[in-house]
């Protein structure tokens, strides 16, 4: 640490960090290049889930690369004319020839004459850009000399996913433009300097793009797809993890400015003091997002490698490149309020060390207070209701849900996506009589057969992936146990769902207590000790069932969300508990250093002194960059953004400003159990002023500290 603290800062050497820097972000640049995610998210489940195998079954009677698209025609009201009807039939004669086959079949009319659904076989495309422009033909030429009042939209499976991938296209622009603002913003209201921001915004921003290609990189050689779900999310991850580092360094920066007349010096011992807390910090949030590499759904993997990545790009970016650029450019950064030398201690006078103090009179009731009211927070959780149906996981309903709605109006919910169920061929006659008698199945009709499986369509009275959905899918497996020799399968989009829903619960299930032993772990290296990290994580976990409970009634009540999705937990969970927790680590890794001189309460004291206006300052930030996730118009991005801003808020104002400090002077010296303090709160008040007597008066110039106490 000593050697490269010097390396970093010296005025021979911190120019050649600056430009290694910068000549290999440039050479990564071009070797590698940037690119867009253009693949839609996949289904993710693994081989063993049954809808997986069913449809590896179903490749037997189907070319494998095949999808379809589905067009429903009608009109605002009333019924469809024979020449609609007419116009309708011309459309599948011009479509054919972006049929897969080269032929459309012609439309189907509902039982009321008010709608009218065409199937558009096309071959599966995995580029998002391809399939738009396709989707984009399809709907041009199905609109295309209708009759006046006729109204086409383009839904089924290939109109979801292309609506899907439509709420990502453009997705890092527009998350890294609004970011990159909101960030821009807060920086210089933070520093209240026009020039100062520039440096860790750049930073931050050069670090975002090559977390981006080194994500790609390591997701291409370990065969993991990253689609653009997953690149907003490292995007908000790197600014937000990113900014927070930047902005704790450059806060112990500018304290040390204050001591020590050479900038070289004070940045050296700023990043010998910050660290440890951001290689902490980051650590944290790295190891939690890997995490997700043990879970079964592809996406969570890609989440977790490309997020673990980014956070290691961005926390050696803001340890190395940022204080380079840091003590190259000097003072004048901080203009107007440059940081003199000898200049008075403002640390004591911080009205967050004033608000330490209040806590430490009564710190058992302000604990218990606090908790009561995270207590209070978490109650809304009796309002949550987990999983969304296909229709309901946009904010602004896309034309593929339109679709969807105006066929649930006309024919069974369920048709545009019905289940596939796949038996013995000897057992298909006895299976397809059982199949009707289950509640919920308007309709089963035999399929495609060979000599050894046959398969049935099965048409749903329920919206696809709804909750209702899924329990019909429940009840069909049950009864498939009790058909023939019990081996029938059930696929489709509604058993996928099902699937993916299960899956997506034992992977919350396997990895909530790995990242809560992994947190738990990083914090005992960190602070050598039990209790402390203890403490700490149980508060930040009540902080993360708070957030949920709020969220719950936010989307009931004001945002109108008919539920939460089902990933929308584990991610939160996620983020909360890595993100939330680098706040109490930033607090007590500097109560740590205060000890020696103060003791356990005073020092805990000076620690909220020093760090709560740049604890509070990146939580802000951090909890507006999470908010940005809303301006996509997919609820469970939505979701994770405002349960990660309000836990965030709650961990920056609440957690770590009242809750923390109280625990710690309940503890006292107990608080680094088992380890004893290097000063105990008894030895620190035998030295008399609240064991400030080594500690120069608020008001006297500041002693030079020299160099070598840098290194």
């Amino acid at each position: 640490m000593i050697a490269i603290t010097r390396f970093i800062t010296a005025a021979r050497t911190s120019w050649i960090v600056l430009v290694v820097g910068i000549a290999a972000t440039a050479a990564l640049f071009v070797a590698a290049g940037y690119q867009s995610a253009d693949s839609a998210p996949p289904v993710g489940l693994p081989d063993s889930a049954e809808s997986s195998q069913a449809a590896a079954l179903q490749e037997q009677f189907a070319d494998d690369d095949a999808t379809s698209g589905l067009l429903v025609f009608g009109r605002e009201s009333g019924q469809l004319t024979d020449d609609d009807l007419a116009a309708i039939t011309e459309r599948t004669v011009d479509l054919a020839e972006l049929s897969l086959d080269g032929f459309v079949p012609p439309p189907s009319v509902s039982d009321d004459g008010t709608t009218a659904l065409v199937v558009v076989p096309l071959a599966i495309e995995d580029q998002v850009s391809v399939q738009a422009e396709r989707a984009d033909e399809i709907r041009a030429i199905a609109a295309d000399g209708l009759p006046d009042g006729v109204q086409v939209w383009f839904t089924g499976a290939e109109g979801f996913a292309v609506d899907i991938a439509a709420v990502f296209e453009g997705a890092n622009f527009v998350l890294l433009s609004i970011t990159a603002l909101v960030v821009a913003l807060l920086l210089i209201i933070t520093y209240r300097s026009p020039v100062l921001w520039i440096v860790p915004l750049a930073v931050v921003g050069i670090a975002d793009v090559i977390a981006g290609i080194v994500a790609r990189l390591v997701a291409d050689a370990a065969g993991v797809t990253l689609d653009g779900s997953v690149t907003g999310i490292l995007s908000v991850l790197v600014f937000g993890a990113g900014t927070n580092y930047a902005l704790l360094l450059i806060a112990r920066y500018r304290d040390e400015l204050r001591l020590n007349a050479d900038r070289r010096v004070a940045m050296a011992i700023a990043l010998r003091g910050a660290g440890p807390a951001i290689i902490a910090s980051g650590s944290t949030v790295a190891l939690a997002l890997a995490t997700l590499l043990f879970g079964e759904l592809s996406g969570n993997r890609s989440l977790g490698l490309a997020g673990a990545v980014g956070i290691v790009v961005a926390m050696a970016y803001a340890l190395i490149v940022l204080p380079a650029a840091l003590v190259v450019f000097g003072r004048w950064l901080f203009w107007p309020l440059v940081p003199r030398y000898g200049s008075a201690d403002t640390i004591s006078r911080s009205p967050w060390g004033k608000l330490g103090r209040g806590v430490s009179k009564r710190p058992v009731i302000v604990a218990v207070a606090g908790f009561a009211l995270l207590g209070i927070f978490a109650a809304g959780l009796s309002t949550l209701t987990i999983g969304l149906a296909q229709n309901d996981r946009f904010i602004v309903k896309p034309e593929a849900v339109l679709g969807q709605e105006r066929i649930a109006e006309s024919f069974a919910a369920g048709s545009t996506a019905p289940a596939v169920v796949i038996v013995p061929a000897r057992y298909a006659d006895e299976v397809l009589e059982g199949v009707l008698d289950v509640d919920g199945v308007v309709e089963a009709t035999p399929g495609p057969a060979n000599d050894d499986i046959a398969q049935i369509t099965v048409v749903l009275d329920a919206d696809p992936e709804s909750t209702e959905s899924f329990a019909i899918i429940a009840d069909l497996r049950l009864a498939l146990d009790e058909l023939g020799d019990g081996s029938g399968l059930v696929g489709g989009i509604d058993a996928e769902g099902l699937d993916l829903r299960d899956a997506q619960q034992r992977d919350q299930n396997l990895v909530i207590p790995l990242i809560l032993a992994l947190v738990l772990a990083v914090l005992i290296v960190l602070l050598r000790s039990l209790l402390a990290p203890l403490l700490l994580l149980v508060a930040v976990v009540a902080s993360f069932f708070s957030a949920v409970g709020i969220g719950s009634v936010l989307f009931a009540t004001v945002f109108g969300f008919p539920g939460v999705d089902t990933n929308v937990l584990l991610f939160s969970f996620l983020f909360l508990v890595a993100l939330g927790v680098d706040y109490s680590i930033f607090l007590v890794t500097r109560a740590k250093e205060e000890v020696p001189l103060l003791g356990t309460s005073e020092g805990m004291i000076r620690a909220l002194a020093a760090t709560g206006g740049v604890i509070t300052s990146a939580g802000i930030l951090l909890a507006a960059v999470f908010a940005v996730l809303g301006v996509l118009p997919l609820i469970t991005l939505t979701q994770v953004g405002v349960i990660v801003c309000i836990g965030v808020l709650i961990d920056t104002l609440l957690v770590r400003t009242v809750i923390v400090p109280a625990m710690t002077f309940i503890a006292r010296d107990r608080f680094w159990w088992p380890r004893r303090p290097e000063l105990t709160d008894a030895e620190a008040a035998a030295r008399g002023a609240n064991g400030q007597a080594e500690r120069m008066p608020d008001d006297a110039p500041a002693p030079e500290r020299q160099p070598a106490a840098a290194v």
